[in-house]
């Protein structure tokens, strides 16, 4: 018997995930997108794979620029997330107005000052998955930032501190 979505998207929600955000720079603007489907995958050659809406435009501008960076969010970062996870969101520079940024040695996509880590990467391939994408990704560096900042956590929906409590909004 086929599982009934609403059912697996409930299932799933009970699961606490980390939050990064994913930055693209292209020649036109920055792009960026709120993700929690970031799975470690290889130590040797160091490999993340991160889900992304196959039809969204984050995906088709990684698939055409090849590089991209993940900023791991601290709990600060709260709205930040937000931001970036609404639809029609302008660019990622305007949504970052009051934030500490810069740019990825490598990939040139924009990252966040005080976020935990970040992984600069490059496009290894993407792969067809539903209605989604997992953009198979070859990390190049990674500079850790604060590792002692308390991390972002998505947990039934809200982001949540390391108990499981809702964060305050701000």
């Amino acid at each position: 018997m086929p599982v009934d979505p609403s059912d697996f998207t409930a299932a799933l929600r009970q699961y606490a995930a980390g939050v990064c955000l994913l930055t693209v720079q292209d020649d036109i603007d920055d792009v960026g997108t709120t993700v929690s489907s970031v799975m470690s995958v290889s130590a040797r050659p160091p490999l993340v794979a991160v889900g992304l809406a196959a039809e969204g435009y984050p995906a088709e501008v990684l698939a055409g620029v090849g590089r991209c960076a993940l900023t791991v969010l601290a709990a600060q970062h709260a709205i930040v997330a937000s931001r970036f996870s609404s639809a029609g969101r302008p660019s990622a520079r305007h949504l970052l107005e009051s934030v500490p940024w810069r740019r990825a040695a490598g990939s040139g996509a924009i990252v966040l000052e005080d976020g935990l880590a970040v992984l600069d990467c490059r496009l290894e391939r993407m792969v067809e998955a539903g209605d989604h994408v997992l953009a198979l990704l070859e990390v190049e560096d990674v500079p850790v930032l604060d590792p002692a900042a308390p991390p972002l956590v998505r947990l039934r929906g809200r982001y949540v501190d390391a108990t499981g409590a809702p964060l305050p909004r701000r």
